[in-house]
């Protein structure tokens, strides 16, 4: 017996849509269904890294922009380094690394404190580094453009997570140190 014409097209498109349903072709279905993908890594040259004096001694501002034309992630962990020394600032609340994502135009804040207040422990340094995801090279900044004209003590360092207002990351920082 042979099929009728209507059941032999449905089963050639039924085939064709099982084949071309891999890769690229899944991650559209699954958007189409409502399924969220998730921005590509932001490029280092599409963001803008500063900082600046975080009003208290041993305390900076941290922020990262978005300049690129679409959303992109960072780590929602700043990697803060310190000239010469190993290791990065700490998280508080400690946490692992996972996306923060960024909009066109928008701005991550954070906050990092080098040392507590009086302490005369640590390492004075000239200059930190700011990265929005392990895998940038960053942005060094001297202790002058960071409020520390005398040098910057470290002394068990550590960093908000990216936040988004600066007051945000100032009660993070402020909340970690109590």
């Amino acid at each position: 017996m042979r099929p009728s014409s209507t059941l032999t097209a449905v089963l050639t498109a039924a085939a064709a849509l099982a084949l071309t349903v891999t890769g690229a072709s899944a991650t559209a279905a699954a958007t189409a269904q409502g399924a969220s993908v998730r921005p590509a890594h932001c490029q280092e040259k599409s963001l803008r890294i500063s900082a600046s004096p975080g009003g208290h001694r041993n305390v900076a501002r941290i922020a990262v922009t978005n300049r690129g034309g679409r959303a992109c992630v960072v780590d929602r962990i700043p990697t803060v380094t310190f000239r010469g020394l190993d290791g990065s600032a700490q998280p508080v609340p400690p946490a692992g690394s996972g996306p923060y994502v960024l909009s066109p135009g928008e701005r991550g804040y954070g906050a990092v404190r080098t040392a507590e207040r009086g302490t005369r422990q640590g390492h004075v340094v000239r200059s930190l580094s700011v990265a929005a995801d392990p895998a940038h090279y960053g942005v060094t900044f001297g202790a002058a453009a960071v409020g520390m004209d005398r040098g910057i003590r470290v002394w068990e360092p550590v960093t908000t997570l990216w936040h988004t207002t600066r007051g945000a990351a100032d009660r993070a920082l402020a909340a970690a140190t109590r």
